[in-house]
């Protein structure tokens, strides 16, 4: 921001009503003020207050200092992926048979070769912009937020429009959207992303050191950096490129895009090619030589062969699919944050997947609460007492004091986990005041909930003294408790009493709902405030159990079908209780082949051995009472086995097992910034049937890829053929196809149809196949077999039948001169005319076939693939003019056809699509024999 710009601010900003104009904070952004000088002065500079900024007041500095984003990294880097496309190996291939020609004395033909050599890097770059806005794109469908305090009110507002003196609140799992001053609180920070530290270093509020490093600060935290932990309010003292992450990025522009596996495979595909095209011309040059052609004629056959042997459009096209496929998923409610993730879903065989909210609709409603002094069962969902209950007033007390959630959180709508909002549901139905006001100005200790110890826990202050609330898994609890509440007086707790509270934490367990444990402890009149974990937890008393329902998602059970139909293994590893979790797996149709559970101290005390026999056996498994470690270890043992591992988590503790897993996938909605960052893609409705449909995607896109390699492939055998042919006959046979016409091909009637095959809607069974193994290559031999064995072989006789044909009824015979001046010139103008269209008419034929790779074409329409029809009407509109415009037959060596000729070509499309689907129906037919057989 220049200086003028800010002193504009300065001038335009009028006094104010306590949340100031622009002038300190520009000050501050030119380097005038510090922000670890004293708290009281920043709040003077920044002209702000504890209570924020105003709405209007933060709008004129968004206005002043521009929008809290970096600038694009990188910045014009089209020049760079523009010059790319001609360093691809079919490009240089490309360019070598353009200076055969110009050396050979055809630069005419070494013009035409360049040209297309630019049109299709032009293609191709158009084509990889365009798949990266559509990754960049899906950044507005979960935009970045923050929470901040304005007009003495807490909002959520887009990170992007954060400005300096905005009071920002940071809590666990939440990113930090901007560099700020601690003001009140204590987190811990993850900081990797600016120092490359891998441990969360803790930040806290207090007296900062003004000539300590701005990094290393104590009470600092950055933009680009994660909370891991506790929950602080901080004041913002820089924001977009002013911040240190945006100096960084200023600094090193660093850019660069990886490959995705399938791009690979392609890439060396294509020097594949590249080398036997190279070879096959340096191999048939001298038998060419050798049966009598002149240098001339050698060449033109090396660069024929070098021409035919380049699928020009194959990069671009597999790029334009994977990006089609992201926004497909996209609009079905999953988001991919790169390309290559497209390809590895449709290879998942096994999903990891949460329990709560993924499976379940995470909208809890308590049922059932048991005290040592009865059950108040059938709670109706406002908490309003049923008949005779028993005293739930500790227990009340408990859930409304140990909890995070507000039932009347941001513009008046519940924040916070559903659980805790369906107790403090309850609490206020039975009269308490659940207000988080009231709750923060008490609270005098908070020990986040612990995942490992499946515990919450807070101090509190009471009328007349403190006391420890705690909240979590009943058998945690239960083994912190010596006393149990009975009567309204606290008790020695025994053994008879625990097994009670067992017995009805079991049978609610098993029933599939989800049980919570709550217990207490008054602290002395003396006794100091614990600083520890552990003194609170102690000699705690049982106030009782809560019994909650999370109906499983509606169509989860359809969901969880189609994936078993392909193949793929199901594990659910949860946080909760291992009946319950069991109980909801088997409702939505997990383990009907065979479910085992498996608690966290059991895999915790289990081998790498029995977890790998475990995990190869035929039942799947719930992971229970399961920590984030153990999400790590389970996807290091499946990908060791070679699966391919779809894990799903929410917390910050799961980003570890999240950036492991194959695909990571993250929940948008109950889901926290670091796991969102951490994850591979993004379920914006948290809903498991969300996966199965992006695993349909996936392997919809990875058919297609193969569909249009098919159709490229294909293609080589005709276009080689012809010059194959001249070389063997020594020039007895005139060339029956010039360069010029494979590059019209190549260039006008082979690239659409390829790209709309893209587009191939998903092929009848393909949810039934297993999925594919992690070795296996997108090219295959049996792709081969069908593309140059059968495909090409087919439309190669057809091409060379129709040029004979011509020829022959012209009156030509081997050896009969047919250049310019002789009196089959015109004839052999025609043959090659006839021949071109023929590999077009192919082209046509092949195209319907390779759209499905078993089923009948009947079984996916004619018609659906509108995409397609549009190509190939572009193509015969493209070949009517090559072949009935005479100002283009000098520059390609076409003539006019007669009808008869036209008739000759007209069945080629039927007998290639007729065959295949003759062969595909023999292959079903004899899969199915296969297996009818015992």
């Amino acid at each position: 921001m220049s200086g003028n710009v800010a002193k504009e601010g300065r001038r335009r900003a009028p006094p104010s009503n306590g949340a100031a104009p622009a002038p300190g904070a520009a000050a501050l952004a030119n380097g005038q003020a510090s922000p670890l000088e004293p708290l009281a002065r920043l709040f003077r500079d920044l002209r702000s207050s504890p209570a924020g900024l105003s709405d209007r007041e933060a709008a004129r500095r968004l206005e002043v200092f521009g929008g809290n984003e970096l600038s694009r990294r990188g910045g014009r880097r089209w020049p760079g992926e523009l010059a790319r496309q001609f360093t691809q190996p079919l490009a240089v291939l490309l360019a070598v048979a353009a200076m055969l020609a110009w050396v050979s004395g055809t630069p005419r033909l070494a013009i035409a070769i360049v040209a297309v050599i630019f049109l299709n890097a032009g293609f191709a770059f158009a084509q990889e912009m365009q798949a990266e806005r559509a990754v960049e794109a899906l950044a507005a469908f979960l935009p970045e937020r923050a929470r901040v305090r304005r007009d003495g009110l807490v909002r959520q507002v887009e990170a992007r429009l954060l400005v300096p003196g905005d009071v920002l609140l940071i809590e666990e799992g939440e990113s930090v959207c901007a560099d700020a001053r601690l003001m009140t609180g204590t987190v811990d920070v993850d900081m990797s992303t600016l120092t490359g530290e891998s441990v969360p270093v803790t930040r806290s509020a207090g007296r900062a050191n003004p000539g300590e490093p701005l990094l290393r600060a104590g009470e600092m935290v950055f933009s680009g950096t994660a909370c891991t932990g506790g929950e602080a309010e901080a004041l913002v003292t820089a924001t977009g490129m002013s911040t240190e992450i945006g100096r960084i990025a200023a600094l090193s522009q660093r850019t660069g895009r990886d490959q995705s596996p399938l791009e690979r495979q392609i890439t060396r595909a294509t020097w594949l090619i590249a080398f036997v095209a190279v070879g096959a011309g340096i191999a048939f040059l001298p038998i060419g030589l050798a049966a009598g052609l002149g240098m001339a004629s050698a060449a033109s056959f090396a660069i024929g062969l070098l021409v035919a042997n380049v699928p020009e459009g194959l990069l671009p096209t597999i790029t334009l699919a994977l990006a089609v496929g992201v926004r497909d998923m996209a609009h079905r409610g999953a988001l991919v944050k790169r390309l290559s993730a497209v390809e590895t879903l449709g290879s998942t065989s096994v999903i990891c997947t949460d329990k709560t909210g993924t499976l379940t609709e995470n909208r809890m409603h308590v049922t059932t609460v048991w005290t040592p002094d009865g059950e108040a069962a059938g709670l109706p969902a406002d908490g309003a007492p049923a008949g005779q209950q028993p005293d739930l007033g500790p227990l009340l007390r408990i859930a409304a004091a140990c909890s995070n959630a507000d039932l009347h959180g941001i513009a008046g709508e519940p924040a916070g986990d559903p659980t805790e909002l369906a107790l403090l549901d309850l609490a206020a139905g039975r009269g308490l005041d659940v207000s988080a006001a009231r709750r923060d100005k008490r609270r005098l200790r908070l020990f986040r909930f612990d995942p490992r110890l499946k515990l919450m826990t807070t101090v509190d202050e009471l009328d007349d003294g403190m006391a420890v609330h705690t909240k979590g898994a009943p058998e945690q609890v239960l083994a912190l408790c010596t006393t149990i509440c009975r009567g309204g007086r606290d008790q020695p707790i025994t053994a008879a009493d625990r097994d009670a509270a067992v017995r009805v934490m079991t049978g609610y367990a098993g029933g599939g709902l989800r049980v919570l444990a709550f217990a207490y402890r008054v602290l002395p009149a003396a006794a100091a405030v614990p600083d520890r974990r552990e003194d609170a937890e102690q000699n705690l008393c049982l106030a009782g159990l809560a019994a909650m329902l999370d109906p499983p998602r509606e169509a989860v059970p359809a969901a969880i079908e189609r994936v078993h139909h392909a193949g793929i293994r199901i594990h659910v590893v949860t946080g909760d209780n291992g009946l319950t979790a069991a109980a909801v797996a088997r409702r939505v149709g997990i383990g009907a082949g065979g479910l085992t559970v498996v608690t966290g101290r059991e895999l915790d005390a289990m081998a790498e051995d029995d977890l790998d026999r475990l995990l190869s056996s035929g039942s799947e498994v719930v992971f229970a009472r399961s920590s984030p470690e153990a999400k790590l270890r389970i996807a290091d043992a499946l990908r060791a086995m070679g699966q391919i591992v779809a894990m799903t988590g929410d917390g910050v503790n799961d980003a570890p097992a999240l950036r492991r897993a194959d695909i990571g996938v993250a929940m948008g909605r109950s889901g926290t910034d670091v796991a969102r960052e951490a994850a591979t893609m993004v379920l914006t409705d948290d809903n498991f049937a969300t996966i199965a449909a992006a695993v349909e995607s996936g392997r919809r896109v990875y058919d297609n890829v193969r569909k249009f390699i098919c159709y490229i492939f294909t293609h080589a055998v005709p276009e080689v053929a012809p010059f194959l042919i001249f070389a063997l006959a020594g020039g007895a046979v005139p060339v029956p196809l010039t360069v010029m016409e494979l590059l019209a091909i190549d260039l006008g009637t082979d690239t659409l149809p390829a790209l709309a095959l893209s587009r191939e809607p998903a092929e009848p069974g393909l949810m039934d196949r297993p999925p594919r193994p992690r070795t296996q290559g997108v090219i295959s031999r049996g792709m081969l077999a069908r593309a140059w064995g059968f495909l090409g072989v087919i439309s190669a006789v057809l091409v060379m039948v129709g040029f004979f044909l011509t020829l022959r009824h012209a009156g030509w015979h081997p050896g009969v001169a047919t250049g310019s001046g002789t009196p089959l010139n015109h004839a052999y103008r025609q043959a090659t005319t006839v021949a071109w269209l023929g590999i077009v008419a192919c082209q046509i034929g092949t195209a319907f076939a390779v759209r499905t790779d078993h089923a009948s074409l009947r079984s996916v329409g004619f018609f659906s693939n509108r995409f397609l029809l549009g190509g190939i009407g572009f193509s015969l509109a493209f070949a009517a003019a090559l072949v009935y415009l005479p100002v283009l037959h000098g520059f390609f060596g076409t003539a006019a056809l007669a009808p008869a000729q036209l008739v000759t070509v007209a069945p080629f499309p039927l007998i290639v699509w007729g065959a295949d689907e003759i062969r595909r129906a023999l292959l079903r037919r004899r899969r199915q024999a296969t297996e009818r057989a015992p």
